[in-house]
């Protein structure tokens, strides 16, 4: 699966060992930046992360911020994005299940990398149940 990520300058580090993780799980990733701890702005970040997912250019996302708020908030602009906030693996399993998110986002200020691993693995093996959640899901746009 082709997997975009990306972060701002708190989740550098998170990044950095998600990527080493997530491809030994046999993934392809995208890395949207940035390259270093420097002060960023998220937005620069999480649009293209989730444009990239809009447009199919990768299946799922990933951001992670020092909250998570707002990278959520940014990537949730988008309107084929379902962008959610997880800070336990159950949340990150019911996003997709039940909410069908393609972006998880992750809080690396109040979570440690191992918790974050588990997210994000939880998060890209998880699929999508359909059936009464799609009815759901399908009204969450605006048109």
């Amino acid at each position: 699966m082709k997997i975009a990520i990306g972060s701002d300058h708190a989740g550098v580090d998170y990044k950095a060992e998600l990527i080493t993780f997530i491809e030994t799980l046999g993934h392809e990733l995208q890395d949207f930046g940035p390259a270093n701890t420097d002060s960023v702005d998220y937005p620069d970040f999480a649009h293209p992360v989730a444009s990239s997912v809009e447009n199919g250019e990768n299946t799922l996302g990933i951001l992670i911020c020092g909250s998570a708020n707002g990278v959520a908030i940014t990537a949730n602009k988008h309107q084929g994005i379902r962008a959610a906030i997880a800070w336990l693996e159950e949340i990150a399993a019911l996003a997709r299940q039940h909410n069908d998110a393609n972006i998880i986002c992750i809080p690396a200020r109040f979570i440690d990398l191992d918790l974050a691993k588990k997210i994000a693995a939880t998060f890209i093996s998880t699929e999508f149940e359909g059936g009464r959640h799609a009815n759901r899901v399908n009204k969450i746009a605006c048109n």
